[in-house]
């Protein structure tokens, strides 16, 4: 079975260009996506989000996020919670002002070159929330750190997502034809651990939640129920080998 794709942070920025604060943001982002910690992190782009952007908001949803603002206002760390779940840390750059004794930073597009300190300092913070969130075990059920627990057995055959973001795809015969299904493995472990068992037809909760990141084609529902069936009874059936073996 292929193994899951390494875990990722990532980054959701506001990006706001009406305040030099939100220019900083972005600025801050791309250093640690691109030279700090570019194997460690992915971006999650906030209008697209927005939007409905499927893939970013169950990247968001499974996998630790940082949200980083320019004003007390929030609205990154506001719409991860809102559309996928609570980030995992969450950033300020008033607070990285205060930390630094730093003075506000100047310009909109074009930051002033005495803006760059917070430019860094912000950089620093992130990559500091990073190697905390690389360092902890991640609950893909929960979407939370685990305190303890140890992490759920991978149990069904996937992929990583083409984007390279590191969601799992798990590729499924629907009507003799492949189809990847995004999320499926965390939703399946979901599923499972609030005790549903593949003892008859898959549970509805488990296609509703199917639904929400796979659009499912008119008049192709009964064929994906079908193949969603299969793939959680062989999921169910290789839990209870590994927890009778």
């Amino acid at each position: 079975m292929p193994n899951l794709p390494q875990r990722k942070v990532g980054i959701v920025a506001c990006s706001g260009e009406e305040l030099a604060a939100g220019t900083v943001t972005r600025l801050a982002s791309l250093k640690v996506l691109e030279e700090l910690r570019p194997s460690e992190t992915v971006t999650i782009c906030l209008p697209l989000f927005l939007a409905g952007g499927e893939g970013d908001r169950a990247f968001a949803k499974f996998y630790p996020t940082i949200a980083v603002d320019g004003c007390d206002k929030r609205c990154a760390a506001r719409a991860t919670e809102l559309y996928s779940n609570k980030p995992a840390a969450s950033i300020v750059v008033d607070d990285i002002l205060a930390q630094h004794d730093l003075p506000a930073p100047q310009g909109l597009r074009r930051l002033t070159p005495e803006s760059r300190p917070v430019v860094d300092a912000l950089a620093e913070a992130i990559a500091a929330e990073v190697d905390h969130l690389m360092a902890v075990r991640w609950s893909r059920t929960d979407g939370a750190i685990l305190e303890a627990a140890p992490a759920a057995q991978d149990a069904v055959s996937t992929a990583g997502c083409a984007c390279g973001s590191g969601i799992p795809m798990t590729t499924v015969q629907v009507a003799g034809r492949s189809v990847q299904i995004l999320a499926l493995e965390p939703i399946l472990d979901l599923a499972y651990s609030q005790g549903l068992r593949a003892d008859g037809a898959l549970p509805g909760e488990v296609l509703q939640t199917v639904q929400v990141y796979n659009p499912i084609p008119a008049g192709e529902e009964a064929v994906y129920a079908e193949a969603l069936t299969l793939a959680w009874q062989a999921y169910c059936e290789k839990r209870e080998e590994q927890h009778n073996g």
